[in-house]
């Protein structure tokens, strides 16, 4: 492969905007394991938030993914490669970055609901000591301070 050649496949896959369009591959192969991408993608992704039980399993695929991307990058950099065979490499790359990408706006919604959820819990505790510095211990039933008369 040529130097400009190899410089334009590692700009294509470094490129903000490379995963536009860009399709998440039907299957992979990733640390020797072949992997069905886009179908485990598409079912995390079906789901709102990631479960508990599968935090574990996301996170450890997002890190196969980043360390597969990272080797592959490597031997287009290191120039290992015929031309074709590194064009395939970046359109693999381009297609982890996606699948990456997809899992990743899942863990923000799941922490964005976490956060919410913090926040009210929040309100809920200052609201109740409130109550209970004003006096107001039990507003509905009226034993508070101001239920009480003289």
């Amino acid at each position: 492969m040529k130097e400009f050649e190899r410089k334009q496949l590692l700009e294509r896959v470094e490129r903000d905007s490379a995963t536009v369009g860009a399709e998440i591959p039907d299957e992979i192969t990733v640390q020797g394991e072949e992997i069905e991408l886009q179908s485990f993608v598409f079912e995390i992704k079906r789901r709102d938030t990631v479960p508990r039980g599968e935090r574990e399993r996301v996170e450890q695929a997002k890190k196969n993914l980043r360390r597969e991307r990272l080797q592959r990058k490597q031997r287009i950099e290191d120039n290992e490669v015929s031309y074709e065979r590194g064009e395939e490499l970046a359109t693999a790359i381009i297609g982890i970055d996606r699948a990456l990408n997809a899992l990743e706006q899942l863990g923000a919604a799941d922490i964005e609901q976490e956060a919410q959820a913090q926040e009210a819990a929040d309100r809920k505790r200052w609201m109740k000591f409130l109550q209970k510095a004003l006096g107001h211990e039990d507003a509905d039933s009226g034993t508070g301070r101001a239920g009480r008369s003289y």
